[in-house]
Parts: C-alpha cells; structure tokens; sequence
C-alpha cells in the first residue's frame, strides 16, 4: 500500500473579518485544517512552513505530527520534504479552509492510482485548493503558488496535460462573500466558529 501525506502548507492570510485581529483569525484556520488532517484514516498528516510561519505551525501541531521547515513557502518545497521522507504519494493543501470536508481530501488524492499528479481549484477562485502528486514529484510542479496558479496553468505547464487530474475544490476564507458562505450546521470548524461567535 502506498504511503501517502496530506501536509497543510501555512501561508500568510491577507483578509480577516472586521474586528477580529488577524493573527488570531489566522490561527483559528489553520488549528481547524490541521484538526482535520489528524484525524483522518490510510494518509499521515504534516505541516509544512517558511521560516515566518514557523512559530504558527508550533502552536497548532498535534503531538508527533511533522513540521516540514521549508526554504520558501511553494508546493515544490513541500512534496521535495515528503519524497525525502519516504513517501510514494502526498498532497499540500492551504490552511484556510476550516470548514473542509474529508471526502473532499479523498477525492483530491484518487486520481493518483492513475495519474501523476491532482489538483483542486479553489472555489471560487483564483488559486488551487490543493495539489497532489506521485513521489518524486515532476519538476514543473516546483514553483507551484495555491494563490494564484489554475487549472488551466498547470496542464500547461505538464509535459503531458492529460497526466493533471482536476478534482472537486473547495472555498477559502479569503472575502466577505466566502466567509457567508459558512453552514453553522456543518459540523467542525471548531476554534473558527469559537472565534467567529466570540463578544
């Protein structure tokens, strides 16, 4: 069976709701993302962080979970860490989707029992949600940026376009109009909700 990691890449977050401080909005993202991933079954989970996100990523971490340091904060640098580990398959996915489902996760790794590499839009965009990839990854992936690449860059980017698997996305936090979009009847999104309800 293949070893697979889902690794949560933290990044900068650019918009937070009016009154609520950033630095905690940001934390609360990411502890709900990284809630998720440690719990899920058949995949390990990992953070992954650039130097200025490395106190964040100490804060949200679950015991034993692995804190790949990366040198730049891309996509590249991040399966580059779990291909040295060992593994034969991962995804990185951003830390500002509180409220993702799991299956969403299980359906961004499936195409890679027949394709090299997935990707899940951000919804609505621009960015990915997510990519993943076989280990060693192939190097057009490298410079890979979730905020800003597409679908349709990176199956231009491919070698071979039919090797790139779209799969379902996902909405990020990143406006007003996504932050409505939240079910409070949709269970999780814990620390978000907590923060969201907070006087």
């Amino acid at each position: 069976m293949a070893r697979r990691l889902l690794i949560t890449l933290l990044g900068p977050v650019r918009w937070s709701p009016p009154g609520t401080d950033p630095n905690r909005w940001q934390a609360a993202l990411a502890e709900d993302v990284v809630d998720l991933i440690a719990t899920l079954s058949e995949v390990e989970p990992a953070i992954a962080a650039a130097a200025e996100q490395r106190a964040l990523a100490d804060a949200v971490v679950w015991p034993g979970m692995p804190i790949y340091d990366l040198p730049a904060r891309t996509v590249g640098a991040a399966l580059a860490a779990a291909a040295a580990d060992g593994y034969d398959q991962a995804a990185v996915i951003v830390a500002d989707a509180p409220d993702l489902p799991g299956l969403i996760l299980g359906k961004l790794l499936r195409p890679l029992t027949s394709r090299s590499v997935a990707i899940a839009p951000a919804a609505p965009g621009p960015g990915l949600f997510g990519v993943a990839a076989r280990l060693p990854a192939p190097d057009w992936l490298s410079a890979i940026d979730l905020d800003t690449a597409d679908a349709d860059t990176l199956r231009a980017a491919a070698p071979d376009p039919a090797e790139v698997a779209v799969t379902p996305g996902w909405r990020r936090l990143r406006s007003p109009a996504e932050l409505a979009t939240l079910d409070p009847a949709v269970e999780g999104w814990d620390t978000t909700r907590t923060l969201l309800s907070a006087p």
